[in-house]
């Protein structure tokens, strides 16, 4: 197919898309403007969904007041994390088996827009929305997924961000806590009776971090500035409506990959290497998005989004010792090997060779944009949705390599390397999405036939000569695909309480620009069913992903050392099945007391099925388990609410997983169990106060081992604040 796309000319073909619509001058009747950009809407649309869908409230959020998604997503059955920083600054996210690394096979998105940096050419999710400034959060699994995409196996998770007040409203959150941190999230907006609305709002979050770097005064936390503003025309006697929305982030932690030995980590799990001290990540991400909505008839509404989406970040960060990676450095000292007490030397803060530590600036910049209509049509038994988008994006590297000389445990810069002497490369993808979804009402029947259409262009260009670029054509990559995905979801109302579902989807997970890798591809189902009675709900779903071909991404977050960041590599086929729970129940214990209740459990068993060689899976044997997937994972929170008071706790148990396909030695994560507690009180109807107390019984477990070496769970860290409504 030619390139539907062409670079520079998107703007236009947004401006123009949105045109037609500014034409129309029939003021029949008013718009119903959405208030919330939702996929599912509420958690009792979620209860009519034919697939497996989750929605976490801004009740819900206010229980514990999380500002880590990794935190907040263990509510829901069937999301598989791999811990990284504590903090959930960089998420690895998985859904239903699919890999967790950077949360690039999950279609992140915020008010119903793609939110990865470039989701098409460069998925890994590099960039996260602040969480804190959420007001509600939707997971879709299985063919209820099939509207969004590319990625399409696991599912997707929608960030729905402050909606603006259909009044004057404002709220204020201040929330304090150790290591010096600290959260500001405050909000107001209106709309007039002429038809405008507004809201603005700013989330800052600060803190120190819960680790220590040796030999140096450098903290281990982060800075986190976020800025959003919405305006919004619907007019009383108009089918139009128009939303605005602008928002920035910009953020500064001083992270690293470079992680533990197994002997350091039992010595004490919360310190860090001097040699790691000059590791930090600075980020700015722009969200522009345009949205109108115009109400043909009572029966359709066309939907035209406009997007543009632009991040940048420079990731300064240990790359080499001596030429070796940080991942061979740390197995070295862990296996006993030649070199493990000159290694152990430079961790404890030993004199270097000179030059010998190399530290790589990654500086990237990113793009994705595009315009998508959605079309809504109710006509007697069908609920209509037909979907279109055309999006571009683009990863742009040009980072450099400097090298340092590690004295009386200080680094001290030998020699600075020129940009581009250490990835200089564009990658840029062009794509076309179609979908079709119909929801059909028979009587008792819900029947949600699909189709989704994927073409992508995926193109990768490599220059020399450093900021002056000098193609080089020999090392030109281009690769495309097409992909045509079919689901059906069913559900049957057996009474007024139980309902019974089922589904299946075909998968698909977009490959890189690397010539001979293939698409992802899946065949997936789902089947279970719903019990709905007065506070009473419960969900059982068991799932099966049958996957012809897996994919791995080489990326540094995994501990690629011998692979090309960014490459894709076939894994072969596949097998992930299982089983998900999830109960919610409210006892009424007497006295205006209650007691609400909330279980998930997820069982995986996440295995390859052939035996193969691969440059990032290594020898794989079949019946090997797919990295990062728990076999058994739970979560139980009970609360106790008399009046204005409220008291939870929140226990997660994990069970340890592989890092790697072959499960050898300092290949394995521990099992943890974390304890969490919250309790608020109400002072009046606009005040509240509020208390968290995270992993309240202080584990220090393994949760991690990638990048490069043992990583802890967050350290136990107490906080409290208040919210005011004005």
């Amino acid at each position: 197919m030619k390139r539907i796309l062409k670079k520079g000319r998107l703007l236009s073909v947004i401006v123009a898309s949105l045109v037609p619509c500014l034409a129309f001058a029939d003021h029949a009747e008013k718009a119903e403007f959405f208030e919330e950009i939702t996929i599912v809407g509420t958690k009792q649309s979620a209860q009519q969904v034919t697939g497996s869908a989750h929605v976490i409230s801004d009740d819900d959020l206010e229980i514990f007041a999380y500002t880590d998604i990794q935190r907040i997503l263990r509510s829901v059955p069937g999301v598989n994390l791999q811990v990284e920083d504590g903090y959930g600054l960089r998420p690895n996210i998985g859904i239903r088996g699919v890999p967790t690394e950077r949360s690039a096979r999950v279609v992140l998105l915020e008010d119903n827009v793609p939110v990865a940096p470039a989701p098409y050419a460069a998925s890994s999710a590099y960039y996260f929305p602040t969480m804190g400034r959420m007001y509600s959060v939707e997971v879709l699994k299985g063919p209820s997924a099939i509207t969004q995409g590319p990625n399409t196996i696991g599912g997707a998770i929608n960030f729905v961000s402050t909606p603006i007040p259909t009044s004057s409203e404002g709220n204020l959150l201040l929330d304090i806590g150790e290591d010096s941190t600290t959260r500001i999230h405050t909000n107001y907006g209106n709309v007039t009776d002429s038809g405008f609305g507004f809201v603005v709002e700013t989330h800052q979050w600060k803190s120190d971090g819960f680790q220590t770097i040796d030999n140096s005064n450098t903290d281990t936390g982060l800075d986190v500035e976020d800025y959003t503003v919405k305006l919004s025309y619907a007019p009383a006697d108009s089918r139009h409506a128009f939303e605005l929305k602008y928002q920035y982030a910009q953020q500064d932690s001083n992270q690293t990959y470079l992680g533990l030995t197994d002997a350091d980590f039992k010595a004490n799990p919360y310190r860090r290497y001097g040699v790691s001290a000059l590791d930090n990540i600075a980020t700015e991400h722009n969200q522009l998005i345009l949205r109108h909505e115009f109400t043909i008839n009572d029966s359709a509404t066309l939907t035209t989004t406009a997007y543009n989406n632009e991040h940048k970040r420079s990731w300064y960060k240990l790359h080499r010792l001596n030429g070796q990676s940080w991942g061979s450095v740390i197995e070295e000292i862990n296996t006993g090997g030649t070199s493990a007490s000159a290694y152990q030397a430079i961790l404890d803060g030993g004199d270097s060779s000179d030059g010998g530590v190399r530290l790589r600036d990654n500086n990237r910049q990113y793009y994705s944009r595009g315009v998508a209509f959605k079309l809504d049509v109710q006509a007697g038994m069908h609920d209509l949705e037909m979907g279109l988008r055309i999006h571009e994006d683009e990863e742009d590297r040009l980072q450099r390599d400097d090298n340092y000389t590690q004295t009386g445990g200080t680094l001290v810069l030998d020699s600075q390397g020129e940009l581009g002497d250490a990835g200089n490369r564009v990658t840029q993808a062009e794509a076309l999405a179609f979908y079709i979804h119909d929801t059909i009402t028979m009587g008792d029947w819900v029947l949600t036939p699909g189709i989704r259409f994927e073409d992508i262009e995926l193109t990768r260009r490599e220059f020399t000569g450093g900021s002056d670029r000098v193609l080089d054509a020999t090392k030109n990559r281009d690769n495309s695909v097409t992909a045509v995905l079919p689901s059906l979801g069913a559900l049957y109302q057996v009474n007024d309480t139980l309902s019974l579902l089922a589904g299946a989807h075909s998968g698909f997970g977009s490959p890189t620009s690397k010539e001979g890798t293939q698409e992802e591809e899946s065949i997936n189902y789902e089947f279970g069913g719903r019990y709905q009675s007065n506070e009473l709900s419960i969900e059982l779903i068991g799932f099966m992903n049958d996957y012809d071909n897996l994919v791995g991404e080489c990326t540094a977050s995994s501990g690629g050392s011998d692979c090309t960041i960014g490459d894709t590599f076939n894994g072969g086929a596949a097998m992930v099945k299982g089983l998900e729970f999830s109960l919610n129940n409210r006892f009424d214990l007497g006295s205006s007391v209650s007691m609400p209740i909330a279980f998930v459990y997820t069982y995986s068993d996440a295995q390859f099925d052939s035996t193969f060689d691969s440059e990032f899976f290594g020898g794989v044997e079949a019946g090997d388990d797919i990295p990062y997937i728990p076999e058994q994972q739970m979560t139980l929170t009970v609360g106790v609410e008399q009046g204005d008071v409220r008291l939870n706790a929140s226990v997660n148990y994990v069970d340890a997983v592989c890092v790697n396909a072959s499960c050898g030695d300092f290949e394995k994560t521990e099992a943890s169990t974390t304890l969490d507690l919250s309790a608020n009180y109400q002072v009046n109807s606009d005040l509240s106060v509020f208390a968290r107390l995270e992993n309240a019984t202080g584990e220090e477990d393994i949760v991690g081992r990638q990048p490069y070496g043992a990583r802890p769970n967050k350290a136990r860290t107490a906080a409290m604040g208040m919210r005011l409504s004005f």
